[in-house]
């Protein structure tokens, strides 16, 4: 019997244009008026996600940055597992020798030096990603990023780096430029510590070795007095590994990668088509 769900975001629970669908929400609901725990476990800021989430009126325990910050249904937070700042300034240095943009996530909200890129090459990877999606919509939804205030501009980076104040949880690096991408794993792979995972092709996440979703899955189940085969774990891409080798029931989107696929066996809807929502329902039929 699952007594815990664990759901990505991007590309899993939300559609291209940053929604949670009725069909989505209204599982969500079924599921916890059943006793079982659902919690989100995102690469987003405990920020961004939250927006999203109250958005649709639901309150739900986050795992954010790839398991580097742990919130409870009421926001506070439980659990951190930052960077060294010495090794994220060594990771943002790799990233710059390469001319690959990246953002910077903190305990203190999300930080950008160049605000038009923030916007821009988000975009142009949404656009990527979802085709079929009016380019728009995808515009807006990247806009709304900034005026929503869930990414601020800073002038340098460095400030984050050596105020004690702030605690960096990820480095989230983008280019539509394979080689450039490749050229900043492979600086990466240099540094010790380090975990570097994927949320799409285009992207590159940077964060502690100790800072990754099925780590702080497992936590958080054992705190509940939930089994990990007692949990089903949905996703899409490779930043979702970690908790979907660990879980007794793995699902994989429809538009998952064909790895991803091939990880978990079992394979629901894709994102647009309310996929998170049918396997839930799926598992409070059984």
């Amino acid at each position: 019997m699952i007594k815990c769900i664990a759901t990505d975001m991007d590309g899993t629970l939300l559609t291209a244009t940053q929604e949670i669908t009725p069909e989505n929400r209204e599982a969500i609901l079924k599921a916890k008026e059943q006793g079982v725990e659902v919690v989100v476990a995102t690469g987003r800021s405990y920020q961004e996600a939250r927006f999203v989430v109250e958005e649709a009126g639901l309150k739900l325990p986050m795992i954010c940055v790839n398991g580097a910050e742990v919130r409870s249904e009421a926001g506070e937070v439980v659990a951190s597992n930052p960077l060294e700042k010495a090794k994220a300034r060594q990771a943002a240095l790799r990233l710059v020798e390469n001319g690959v943009y990246f953002e910077v996530y903190t305990n203190k909200g999300t930080f950008t030096e160049d605000e038009d890129k923030a916007v821009s090459i988000i975009a142009d990877i949404f656009s990527t990603a979802n085709p079929e999606v009016p380019i728009e919509q995808i515009a807006a939804a990247a806009e709304e990023r900034m005026h929503k205030g869930l990414i601020t501009k800073i002038d340098q980076y460095d400030q984050l780096f050596k105020d004690d104040q702030y605690e960096i949880y990820k480095l989230l690096a983008f280019s539509l430029d394979d080689a450039k991408l490749g050229a900043a794993r492979s600086g990466l792979k240099e540094i010790a510590g380090l975990a570097v995972s994927s949320s799409g092709r285009e992207n590159i996440e940077i964060t502690s070795l100790d800072a990754q979703k099925g780590i702080a899955l497992e936590k958080f189940v054992q705190s509940r007095g939930i089994s990990l085969e007692e949990t089903m774990a949905l996703g899409d891409n490779f930043n979702d590994v970690s908790m979907l080798e660990k879980v007794g029931k793995p699902v994989a989107m429809g538009n998952a990668a064909e790895e991803i696929k091939v990880i978990c066996g079992e394979v629901t809807l894709t994102n647009e088509e309310s996929g998170v929502g049918k396997a839930i329902m799926s598992v409070l039929a059984d």
